[in-house]
């Protein structure tokens, strides 16, 4: 197996960049345990992939070193922020790709680009070796074209982890066993919430043969709800947002790769640039305007007078959502829901209006914020053959379900010319 690792999880010896200009040149001292179960088990790395700037952006424009172009039409983005493992493994450059899924990041560019991008469990992966954005959220998973390259790596990758204290002691499924099980008389969810206005007609269209084919498989649907989905996007924002203003605060110009030295000020009598002038000057030119305006907005709802205001009332609001699908999974053994309201956007087309960008979000979300488990597989083309993802999601820790029913929806495809 042939595997591609998004630069934000480190890899001994190789740059750790995460599409950053603050880290174009620093290299990794150690490799993340979910790369060194792989390298352990006789995996081929065949290299790093491009990425949206410390996993902020969901188009992969925020990237130092340029945007992904999406195969299926250069001028379309491959989603974000994940945008480089999604391509890599849509034109079969490996066999799998890594990727990190904090709101959507690896289930978004998956549907954008035509492969299965996984979100397991939060906790089922090691973080070990990641860089965090937002550590509450960021989950490692994969993108492929089969469904059985992602239930195998899911099988060497996944475990408990002394290194990471997120990650959990429950047995890891046989994953590439359940992609045979009988689904007859799976009950699978639809919630009113993912079914509203806003979605193209060609999605909803293919969502559609999605159910048909799960019908005939033997599975039945019930109508659901999950009723604080509205509040989804701004709770994820505050918080992510708060999370990363934290985790990113390490990159001073003192301990990691870039260092920015501003001239000395006259009044300072030993010629010397004060530490605090190092720090700005350094994250000024190291940090994308996209990192910037998400470290000022949480530093924002984490300061005195609006903490409680903000964060600690988002925090309140997360425990209802995830309270939404306990609820929901009561009545069902899966969530059937489009992965996005559209096929990929152009290149510049969302990028001067930041909620249009984060609203391209709007049905992964919720996913993370309760930590369950989520799978885009591509369901067809639109009229502008352009790939359609289908979102499966299921109980905490209950991957095994989520593969056998993507089976029964899961179409392979290629873009022209690979």
């Amino acid at each position: 197996m042939s595997v591609a690792v998004k630069d934000v999880l480190a890899l001994k010896g190789a740059r750790l960049t995460c599409g950053s200009k603050f880290l174009e040149n620093f290299r990794s001292l150690y490799t993340a345990t979910c790369v060194q179960r792989l390298i352990d088990a006789g995996v081929h790395i065949v290299g790093k992939t491009n990425m949206d700037e410390f996993a902020m952006g969901s188009s992969n424009e925020t990237s130092y070193f340029g945007p992904v172009l999406n195969p299926w039409d250069n001028s379309r983005v491959p989603g974000g922020s994940s945008g480089g493992s999604a391509v890599a493994a849509a034109i079969g450059a490996c066999n799998v790709a890594l990727g990190t899924d904090t709101g959507g990041s690896i289930r978004q560019p998956a549907a954008f680009c035509g492969v299965v991008g996984m979100k397991p469990t939060y906790g089922r992966i090691s973080r070990y070796g990641l860089t965090a954005f937002a550590s509450s959220f960021d989950t490692v998973g994969t993108f492929s074209r089969t469904l059985e390259y992602s239930a195998r790596a899911l099988e060497i990758m996944s475990g408990y982890d002394e290194m990471d204290s997120t990650s959990v002691r429950v047995p890891v499924g046989k994953y590439s066993e359940a992609l045979t099980r009988n689904v007859r008389g799976l009950r699978i969810g639809i919630p009113d919430e993912y079914f509203g206005e806003g979605i193209e007609p060609d999605v909803r269209r293919l969502i559609e043969e999605s159910k048909k084919k799960l019908t005939e498989a033997g599975c039945t649907f019930v109508p659901i709800s999950l009723p604080h989905t509205k509040y989804s996007i701004a709770d994820y924002y505050i918080l992510t947002t708060a999370e990363a203003s934290s985790n990113l605060a390490r990159f001073d110009g003192i301990r990691y790769s870039r260092r920015a030295i501003p001239p000395p000020k006259e009044e300072d009598g030993q010629g010397l640039a004060p530490l605090e002038e190092i720090y700005r000057t350094s994250r000024s030119e190291g940090f994308g305007r996209e990192v910037k305006r998400r470290i000022m907005l949480g530093t924002y709802v984490l300061s005195s007078g609006y903490y409680d205001a903000y964060y600690i009332r988002a925090q309140k609001v997360r425990r209802l959502i995830a309270q939404d699908f306990i609820e929901a999974f009561v009545h069902c053994d899966a969530i059937l829901t489009p992965t996005t309201p559209t096929t990929a956007f152009k290149f510049g087309e969302k990028a001067s209006d930041p909620l249009s960008m984060y609203l391209n979000d709007i049905f992964t979300v919720s996913a993370n914020l309760a930590g369950v488990p989520a799978i885009s597989v591509p369901v067809g083309l639109d009229s502008k053959g352009l790939p359609v993802g289908a979102q499966l999601i299921t109980k905490l820790f209950d991957e095994e379900t989520m593969f056998a029913l993507a089976k029964e929806i899961h179409i392979e495809l290629h873009p022209p010319g690979f």
